[in-house]
């Protein structure tokens, strides 16, 4: 089993909600399903992080 983690950067919490036009309706949620669905159904362990600060990437890392 593979832990993975997904960082999402700045403004991708916006995401389905800011200029749906440009960037589709699926929300930054969606997309974290979508992930934890697929792992799961080949046996890996997922978790996201969303931040707009770098120092929060940093300090999961860590």
């Amino acid at each position: 089993m593979a832990k993975i983690l997904a960082l999402h950067g700045p403004n991708l919490n916006l995401l389905g909600h800011r200029e749906p036009d440009i960037y589709g309706s699926g929300t930054l949620d969606d997309i974290n399903q979508r992930c934890q669905t697929l792992c799961a159904d080949v046996g890996h362990e997922f978790t996201a992080l969303q931040s707009n600060a770098e120092e929060d990437f940093i300090n999961r890392l860590h």
